[in-house]
């Protein structure tokens, strides 16, 4: 079986491309459980993983913020034109000079907030992860997981 899912003539009929199966594992199960690491080393493991994935998660949410921050500040500027057509130029002004383009914290906004974590915090989160990984289970993912589907599926 190949690893090449791309059909093998661009003129070949769709209905006879055929793809490797998705359900057969390309992955020894013996070095996905990893024997070789003991079950404590890979709850840990297992745990690291968990809070690393914990962190992704808020990383989107920071994405989150930063999409919907900029997004808000967009809406202003229809804010202020409609505010402007209603007449109401002094807080069309209002809002342009306190809000349209405001830093989000001082001297930031949310792009910066976003490089600085993404340089720091989760830089370091996800380098110090893959450390003690490769170092207690050869590089190897999701150990604790492995064996738990191993022992739930029998």
């Amino acid at each position: 079986m190949t690893d090449d899912v791309r059909p093998q003539a661009a003129s070949q009929d769709p209905s006879e491309i055929s793809y490797p199966d998705p359900s057969a594992s390309r992955v020894d199960p013996s070095r996905k459980t990893a024997p070789d690491v003991d079950e404590a080393t890979a709850e840990a493991l297992g745990k690291l993983s968990e809070a690393l994935e914990t962190t992704e998660r808020a990383r989107g949410h920071l994405y989150s913020f930063h999409q919907l921050t900029g997004h808000a500040d967009f809406q202003l500027d229809e804010a202020v034109e409609l505010l402007r057509a209603a007449g109401r130029q002094d807080m069309a002004e209002l809002v342009t000079r306190e809000l349209v383009g405001r830093d989000v914290l001082p001297g930031r906004w949310t792009f910066q907030i976003m490089e600085e974590y993404e340089d720091g915090y989760y830089g370091v989160f996800t380098d110090v992860e893959r450390r003690v990984r490769e170092k207690l289970a050869g590089g190897r993912r999701h150990i604790h997981e492995a064996r738990l589907k191993r022992r739930r599926q029998g």
